[in-house]
């Protein structure tokens, strides 16, 4: 019983070894990354397999629909182009002017009032949840 306990454990440092070796030489390889090219934004599930996703790749932002069988192109916009708008919004509501990747996941910045607004979702699903509740 001993003895296999010890196997167990030494079969499991092992393979944790093996792991983490694995890792360090796919980080100092580079691989799993673009390198810093492609940044998600923001994404929002439509649906139990659709997602829709706003990135950022160069000075360029895309808004894309995703299924398990797909990718679909929605929207383009203009990286500049939005961070003007940003900075306007931002100084017409008196506060500093955010970055994209921030602005997008709350309420009130660049994606309010359209279908990527997280806070819409959230109190939708928040009154979904009122009207299902059992009393």
């Amino acid at each position: 019983m001993t003895w296999m306990v010890i196997r167990l454990l030494l079969s499991l440092a092992f393979v944790a070894g093996v792991l983490w070796f694995a890792a360090r030489l796919a980080k100092k390889r580079g691989l799993g990354s673009s390198g810093g090219l492609v940044e998600v934004v923001a994404h929002q599930r439509m649906g139990r397999a659709s997602t829709v996703n706003v990135l950022r790749i160069g000075d360029r932002v895309l808004v894309v629909g995703a299924t398990e069988q797909q990718v679909t192109l929605l929207a383009e916009l203009d990286g500049e182009a939005l961070e003007a708008t940003l900075a306007e919004r931002a100084d017409r509501e008196g506060r500093p002017a955010l970055p994209v990747a921030s602005a997008a996941g709350r309420s009130g910045g660049a994606l309010a009032g359209s279908v990527l607004d997280r806070s819409a979702w959230s109190g939708l699903v928040g009154q979904l949840r009122e009207r299902t509740v059992r009393r």
